[in-house]
C-alpha cells in the first residue's frame, strides 16, 4: 500500500485528478479530459494543464484516442486516496453524519488526516463491518 506520508507530497487537485480518473475507470467511462473536467466541474483547460503535470509526474499516461491511463503509480496512489474517501465516508456516516455532508466532509479530510487518525478509524469501520 502507498505510503500516506509519502502521499503528503501531492496536493489535493492531484489527488482529487487521480481518484477522478480511477472513479471513472471502474465506472468503465471513457477516461477523457472532457469527462475529468465535468466530473471535478472545472474548464477543460485546467484539466489539460492537471494532466499534463500528472504525465510529467509519471501518474498518468495518455492511451490511444487521447484517453487517460492511470500508470502503477498512479493507480496505487488513487486507490489509497480513494480507499482513505470510502472508510471516512462509512464512519461518518456511523455516527449520524448525512450520507450528502458525509460526501463533502470525506472529499476534504481524506486529503489532510494523519496516518494515525486515519489507521484509527479505519480498525473501527473494519470491526464495525466484520461484527
Amino acid at each position: 500500500m502507498y505510503n500516506l506520508t509519502n502521499m503528503r507530497k501531492n496536493s489535493k487537485a492531484v489527488e482529487d485528478y487521480l481518484e477522478t480518473i480511477l472513479v471513472l475507470s471502474e465506472k468503465e467511462l471513457p477516461l477523457s479530459i472532457t469527462n475529468v473536467a465535468k466530473a471535478l466541474r472545472v474548464s477543460k483547460p485546467a484539466a489539460t494543464q492537471m494532466a499534463s503535470e500528472l504525465k510529467s509526474r509519471g501518474f498518468i499516461s495518455k492511451a490511444r484516442y487521447g484517453e487517460l491511463a492511470l500508470t502503477p503509480l498512479g493507480t496505487k496512489v488513487a486507490s489509497e486516496v480513494y480507499h482513505r474517501h470510502k472508510v471516512l465516508r462509512v464512519y461518518l456516516e456511523s455516527i449520524g453524519v448525512s450520507s450528502e455532508t458525509a460526501e463533502i466532509d470525506c472529499c476534504q479530510i481524506e486529503h489532510v488526516i494523519s496516518e494515525e487518525t486515519f489507521k484509527a478509524i479505519e480498525s473501527k469501520v473494519i470491526a464495525k463491518s466484520e461484527s
